[in-house]
This record gives C-alpha cells, sequence and structure tokens, in this order.
C-alpha cells in the first residue's frame, strides 16, 4: 500500500508541472482601418452624434413595416439553414467535449466471476483424488469458485500541451461554427427583406398595369366613338387596341412573378409554397424608411460586428493552435496506467485487504525517424495558419468594401428615385395634354401612343428606383453586421 500511495504522490507531481505549451500563443494582427468609409461623407449621410450604430441595432428598429417584422421573426424560427446552423453549433459543442476528455486520465471498473465444476472420475484419471469430493460416486463434481474486484487507470500526460492546444483549436472550431450561426441570421433577414421589397415591387406593378390597363380602354373606347362618327381612322383604333393588348398580357406575366416570389418567400419561412399576406393599410414599397441620418460607426467596428469577420478571426485562431499542436509531436509523449483490486476463492475473501493488488508502469515514446512526417506536419500547420491569415485579412478588406458600396448605393439611390419621381411627373402631364389635343382633333393618336408608353415604363421605373432605394438600406445594414 505504501508502493501505491508513493505512485500516486508522483502522479500528482507530474501532473502539476504540465502546465507548459509549446507552440505561439494567439495574439490578434495589426489591422490599418480606415479613418471612415468611403461614401459616408456625402452631403445627405451624416452621422448623428450619441447615436447607436446602424449595425448595432435590432433588426425590428431598422424594418417597421409590421408584416416584415412578422416574416423576419417567423423565418428566424423555421428557415431550415437556421436549423441546420443550430444543429451544427451542437456538433461542435460534443466535439470539443470529446477532444477536451484527451486531457484527464480514464478510469474503469470491473469484476470477475469464474465457476469450474469437473467430474471426479475425470480428476482420478490425472491423480488428483485428493482434489476430489469425499463421495467416491464417479457422478460427483469437484467445484471451483474465483472471483474480482478490479480498477484501471490510464493517463497520457499533457506536458508539453499537446492536448490542450488541440482543445484549443477545437473551442476555436466552436466559436467559429457560433460566428457562422450569426451569419445566416444576417443573410436571412437581409434575403426575406430583399424578397419582400421585390414582392412589394411587384404588387405595384401589376398596380400599374392595371390603372394603365383601365387608361388604355377608356381612350380605346373613346378612339371608336370618333371612328363611328367619322372624326378618327381604324388606324388610330388598332393603335388604341395595341396599347390595350399589351397591358393586358402584362397582367399574366407580372401575376405569375408574383406566386413564384411568394413561394420563394415561404422557403425562406421554412413553409410550403403558397402565398404571403400583405398588410391591411396597403402599405407601398415607397414607404419603406429610409433616414437621412445613418450613424455608420468607425471602420475598426466592423472588426467586432460582422460575424464573417470574426468567424475569420476564430479559424485563424484554431490554426494558430494546431501549430502549437505539431510542434509538440516533436517532443517525448509520457504515459501512466496502473490496475488493481482484490480477487479471492471465496466471496468473504473480497473485503480482505490480503488478497488486494496492484501493477504500475510508465512509458516514455520519442520518435525518432517517421520519414519527416512530424516536420511536413509542422510545415502544414503554419501554411494553413498564414492561409488563414490572409483570408482574415481578405475578409476585413470585403467588409470595408462591402460598406463602402452600400453606403454609395444608398446615396445614389435616392437621387436616382427623386429624378424618376419628376420624370414620371412631366410623363403624365404629357399624356394628359397628349389625350386633350386628341380629343379636339389637334393631333393624331400616334402622339398619345407613344406618350402612354414612355408613362408606363417611367411608372415602372420609379416602382424599381423605390426598391432599389429600400433595399440599399438592407444592404447596408447588413454591410455593417447587423442582423443578429
Amino acid at each position: 500500500m505504501n508502493s501505491l500511495t508513493r505512485t500516486l504522490s508522483t502522479l500528482a507531481i507530474v501532473s502539476s508541472i504540465t502546465g507548459c505549451k509549446v507552440g505561439p500563443n494567439y495574439k490578434r494582427p495589426v489591422i490599418d482601418t480606415p479613418s471612415s468609409y468611403r461614401g459616408a461623407l456625402a452631403p445627405d449621410i451624416t452621422t448623428a452624434a450619441n447615436t447607436t450604430p446602424l449595425g448595432a441595432q435590432k433588426w425590428n428598429t431598422v424594418f417597421t413595416d409590421p408584416v416584415l417584422q412578422n416574416l423576419i421573426h417567423e423565418a428566424l424560427t423555421n428557415n431550415y439553414d437556421v436549423k441546420i446552423a443550430a444543429d451544427r453549433v451542437l456538433e461542435e459543442q460534443a466535439q470539443l467535449g470529446i477532444t477536451k476528455a484527451n486531457q484527464y486520465p480514464t478510469l474503469s471498473v470491473g469484476a470477475t466471476y469464474d465457476a469450474l465444476g469437473l467430474p471426479s472420475s475425470l480428476l482420478s484419471s490425472f491423480g488428483n483424488n485428493s482434489s476430489s469430493s469425499s463421495n467416491s460416486n464417479n457422478n460427483t463434481q469437484t467445484n471451483y469458485f474465483s472471483g474480482g474486484l478490479t480498477a484501471s487507470v490510464a493517463w497520457n500526460l499533457d506536458f508539453w500541451g499537446y492536448y490542450r492546444r488541440q482543445s484549443e483549436a477545437a473551442r476555436a472550431s466552436l466559436r467559429a461554427t457560433e460566428w457562422a450561426q450569426q451569419t445566416t441570421y444576417s443573410t436571412l433577414v437581409e434575403s426575406v427583406a430583399t424578397a419582400y421589397y421585390q414582392l412589394r415591387t411587384l404588387d405595384a406593378e401589376l398596380a400599374i398595369t392595371r390603372n394603365t390597363l383601365s387608361a388604355r380602354k377608356q381612350s380605346l373606347d373613346l378612339t371608336r366613338k370618333l371612328e363611328q362618327g367619322g372624326a378618327n381612322s381604324m388606324a388610330d383604333v388598332r393603335q388604341a387596341e395595341e396599347l390595350s393588348y399589351a397591358a393586358q398580357a402584362q397582367i399574366p406575366a407580372i401575376e405569375s412573378q408574383i406566386e413564384q416570389q411568394e413561394n420563394n418567400l415561404r422557403l425562406l419561412l421554412g413553409r410550403d409554397p403558397g402565398p404571403i399576406a400583405r398588410s391591411d393599410s396597403d402599405t407601398s414599397i415607397a414607404d419603406a424608411p429610409h433616414p437621412a441620418n445613418v450613424p455608420v460607426g468607425l471602420p475598426s467596428d466592423l472588426l467586432e460586428r460582422r460575424p464573417d469577420v470574426r468567424r475569420a478571426e476564430q479559424l485563424l485562431i484554431q490554426a494558430n493552435a494546431n501549430i502549437g499542436v505539431a510542434r509538440a509531436e516533436y517532443f517525448p509523449q509520457l504515459s501512466l496506467s496502473g490496475s488493481g483490486g482484490v480477487a479471492s476463492s471465496q466471496l468473504k475473501g473480497l473485503v480482505d485487504p490480503a488478497n488486494a493488488y496492484y501493477y504500475a508502469v510508465g512509458s516514455l515514446s520519442q520518435p525518432i525517424f517517421d520519414a519527416g512526417k512530424i516536420r511536413n506536419n509542422y510545415r502544414l500547420a503554419q501554411a494553413t495558419h498564414k492561409e488563414l491569415l490572409d483570408t482574415y485579412q481578405q475578409t476585413i478588406a470585403g467588409a470595408l468594401r462591402d460598406v463602402s458600396n452600400a453606403l454609395i448605393a444608398y446615396n445614389k439611390t435616392r437621387e436616382y428615385r427623386e429624378q424618376q419621381e419628376k420624370q414620371t411627373a412631366s410623363s403624365a402631364d404629357a399624356v394628359r395634354l397628349a389625350r386633350m389635343r386628341y380629343s379636339s382633333g389637334s393631333t393624331s393618336y400616334l402622339e398619345v401612343l407613344t406618350n402612354d408608353t414612355n408613362l408606363y415604363n417611367s411608372q415602372l421605373a420609379l416602382a424599381s428606383a423605390q426598391q432599389q432605394e429600400a433595399q440599399s438600406l438592407v444592404q447596408l445594414y447588413n454591410a455593417l453586421g447587423g442582423g443578429w
């Protein structure tokens, strides 16, 4: 027992000095970010003081349409990509637990029981009559019993930090997966908002087309009356019919796009194909929020806000830890194992200290020749770290580009929409004047046809401009790391 005590003491002493870890400790790379975003200094895009940056605001404070809010909430609950991302996080959590278990000793216990019965005649043939039963009958048996309790322990001592570096890498992999989950949230919010605005734009296009068809039918009726009265030719009637039929043909095409867009949006919601409810207030795409003051924050905030940047950094941390794992393979590996228990041929002997036994052994293994496997594994870890460092820097550069592009689009889409509104107003007035001139006989129907076509195209362009304006805010919000 004294020997067992000494062995356990030795294990405790050795375990207390296993605190060193070979390999580099992670330090965040120094990133030279600009002091401001390109496009953030436009006259109508200013950063209000003492305000929360747009990327740090909750999505339900940015998108105020109640229908859109319900859609985003449902998507974040039922979307398949969200569920898959959550499953991957659970997988990584379990993998981290498996990896961390390598740092600790394993302990197992067991019990044995053996029974053997032999006929006395067989024992007599081997001259073992003295061990037989006192009964001389050939049918008698001699029974033997034995049993015991065993316990064993094994421990690969992590003197060089081999397993702790593996746990560090697994922990970084878990965090990278969690940031990938946040990326899924951000992307989903952007996708739902974009799909919703596209759907509302199609609704607007359908309403424009139906209103245009109604106006053209009225113009066609007028043209037919004038032709019947001899004031116009059949050519004017045919041109009016052409306009009416063109508008009528657009309706089923737009309706088809609406139903397909509804199906796409319902897939994001994790639902089967079907319709999407609209707001009872009949809000249009023009009612989407587009504030003039955008608190974008500092470019350095992206290193903390953007989930793709955070994920890239965690992958870099994982690669850094793997260098330590590869480095530890150069050094000796020390393992300890032991077993002990009690054994007896009688049940009461299992509690007798005299029947106890134990066995302990330590082993040391130092690689000598492996045809360059360890060396090349170390080089691989270093090369992977270099690749992921470049990837991290590239991700940051891409994030800065995304924000700059979104800011430029946020400013320019407003300018485009404002000019398109003026053009649409002019086109509407041109149609009004052309129809007045045609009714008074001052011009041909060709002028009405031309101006009516221009108005229709201008109205569709205005609806598209309103969508682009609303969508630019969605893109800016996502680029700044919002949505989760």
